[in-house]
């Protein structure tokens, strides 16, 4: 059943304050989402939440997949927010830049997770034994590919929005 325009502003108004607690602003991709479909909107934010909050990968490690998963799907709104970010949680200015730029970070874990992330999109999930074998090798079991999958998957649903709108990235994220 199709909502109202009163049920879709008060929805809208709801991802902004869930959006303003989390991220302390409401960012220009959440604006966008938001005042075009809330309820959209409303599972990108509640996915980062959750995976964010009971992840296996840590912080910092979960911004080296998303970087990568950026890059790869040429974001540059992304790109751009999550080199911030990626720094809040512990990147340094030259790993987010090789990531960015399409290398691999000199921090062995970090390097596997991204190269397993790309691999994981350029086979769009179809990873065969031996690769399973090598990432399991480098410390990358299921739970830990899984986790890139859905981080793949949440920062594809902003990569193309950002795509479609060419959303304006926000003056905290320009650097």
């Amino acid at each position: 059943m199709a909502t109202t325009t009163a049920e879709q502003t008060d929805h809208e108004q709801q991802v902004h304050e869930k959006a303003e607690q989390a991220l302390g602003f409401v960012p220009n991709l959440v604006q966008e989402i938001a005042g075009e479909n809330p309820a959209a909107a409303d599972v990108y934010l509640s996915a980062n939440g959750i995976i964010e909050e009971d992840g296996v990968l840590s912080p910092a490690e979960q911004q080296a997949v998303i970087l990568a998963v950026s890059s790869y799907n040429d974001c540059h709104y992304c790109t751009k927010a999550h080199a911030v970010a990626g720094q809040q949680a512990g990147l340094d200015t030259e790993t987010v830049e090789t990531i960015n730029e399409g290398g691999l970070p000199s921090d062995d874990r970090l390097k596997s997770l991204v190269r397993a992330t790309r691999r994981i999109l350029g086979k769009r999930g179809w990873l065969s034994d031996v690769d399973e074998a090598e990432f399991a090798d480098l410390g990358l079991e299921r739970p830990a590919l899984y986790e890139i999958v859905t981080l793949a998957g949440i920062k594809t649903i902003s990569n193309y929005v950002n795509h479609i709108a060419d959303t304006e990235i926000d003056e905290p994220f320009q650097g």
